[in-house]
């Protein structure tokens, strides 16, 4: 046995000091990130400024990425890699510079998030290549495993080392954590990790990709119908994201030591719902499992959080909204990789990804200008009626408890009727 471990960490090292070095690294930009949201929202009180922030860093991505994955294949992945990387890091210091010489403007924020949501659009599919490049195909599942669990530690410790760091040392702090992150991250990956590169002859032109990926779609109405299904529920998820803060900042019982706390039940809950996909049987209807588990997941997560008062029950909401996520994305992994052709997945993805992700900035807008526009006012207004006082309380953050009952309502009814189109397609797993 202890040779068998010796060979598999031999194999795996590359994988190992890239997957730990780079997870580091993702930790300290989801920290940043996290903790401008709080310095935003102190400077502005708006929830459609601090949505803008996830909007300007998302949208390159969403624009660019049906694109991405072909620029990438021009270049030496690693080379990619570090200049994003450096790309990026520029980003976080000029933000630091800036904000320790009170110059730091809120337009600034959203040029920089921009700018390092664009390198993320190259750096991310140079990744997942290198990724493949330097994992032996008998790990895959095993390494995949491993990314899971980084990305659901990510988001449960994210918000609780922000706020901790936010409290302590203020936006300094942060941004110091994610310079000595990337640091790391940079050396692991300039002096400790060749990547191979992959030797193709064929050299397609990218708007040929794109447009090949778009006629599978066009030609497969489940996998279109799923896609367009899971930027419904995007654009529900995104919206309530934009929507969080408002709620509960605000509240006398909220704050953002317990915002960290809400926020990172979403990583708790995936932690769970990753464990229990593991285990769980083959279904007997995937697509079913799909909308079911949105349905459950975007109907009680709403309602609960627009109807109480309480932080315990709040978090209760994220752990029921996030934990049969794993669930319904794995399912749907297997649908997609069963169906789409190897040798055009590639392609199909990045597609995919402009589809399913365009909702994402979209609903970040939508959720922080119906709370700030529309809902706060009406509130505002109209608050003192018995029924609404009742169910959304009062003052400010009632009218993001609003928002949170249209983004239930909404989302069920995305998924209900989306159920019923989802019904007269054939899926059969080989």
């Amino acid at each position: 046995m202890k040779t068998i471990k010796k060979n598999e960490l031999f194999e795996l090292r590359d994988f190992l000091i890239l997957w730990s070095t780079q997870s580091i690294s993702q930790l300290g930009s989801s920290i940043t990130a996290f903790a401008l949201t709080l310095w935003l929202y102190e400077k502005t009180g708006s929830s459609l400024s601090t949505a803008a922030l996830t909007i300007c860093s998302y949208l390159p991505y969403v624009l660019m990425s049906i694109f991405a994955g072909a620029l990438t294949d021009r270049f030496n992945k690693k080379m990619a890699m570090l200049g994003c990387d450096v790309f990026a890091v520029f980003c976080t210091i000029l933000t630091f510079v800036l904000f320790r010489t009170n110059h730091l403007m809120v337009w600034h924020l959203y040029i920089l998030n921009a700018i390092s949501g664009l390198m993320n659009t190259v750096q991310q599919p140079a990744s997942e290549v290198a990724m493949t490049l330097i994992i032996p195909e008998k790990y895959y599942q095993k390494t995949s495993g491993l990314c899971s669990l980084s990305r659901s530690l990510i988001s449960l410790l994210n918000p609780l080392i922000a706020t901790a760091l936010y409290s302590f040392a203020g936006l300094n702090g942060a941004i110091v954590v994610d310079i000595g992150s990337f640091l790391v991250a940079f050396a692991a990956l300039l002096f400790f990790i060749t990547i191979p590169e992959n030797k193709s002859d064929k050299k397609e032109n990218v708007l040929d990709l794109a447009k090949e990926g778009l006629a599978f779609l066009r030609k497969n109405p489940l996998i279109m119908t799923l896609i367009l299904f899971m930027s419904g529920v995007n654009l529900v998820a995104s919206a309530f994201d934009a929507t969080l803060p408002g709620y509960v900042l605000p509240n006398p019982r909220g704050g953002s030591s317990v915002l960290g706390i809400v926020t990172s039940c979403s990583g708790v809950a995936m932690l769970i719902g990753s464990l229990i996909v593991s285990v769980l049987p083959k279904p007997k209807d995937r697509i079913r499992v799909i909308y079911l588990t949105m349905l459950f997941s975007l109907g009680t997560e709403n309602f609960l959080l627009a109807f109480s008062r309480e932080p315990v029950l709040w978090c209760i909401g994220q752990i029921i909204g996030w934990v049969l996520v794993p669930i319904m994305s794995a399912n749907l992994d297997v649908i997609l990789r069963t169906t789409i052709p190897v040798e055009l997945q590639g392609r199909v993805y990045a597609c995919r990804n402009t589809l399913q992700f365009f909702t994402i900035p979209i609903g970040l807008f939508l959720g922080g200008f119906m709370v700030d526009h529309i809902c706060e006012p009406f509130m505002s207004a109209y608050g003192d009626l018995s029924i609404l006082k009742t169910l959304f309380g009062m003052g400010k953050g009632s009218g993001a408890a609003l928002m949170m009952f249209i983004l239930g309502v909404s989302g069920s009814f995305i998924c209900i009727i989306t159920g019923k189109k989802l019904k007269k397609y054939q899926y059969n797993e080989k």
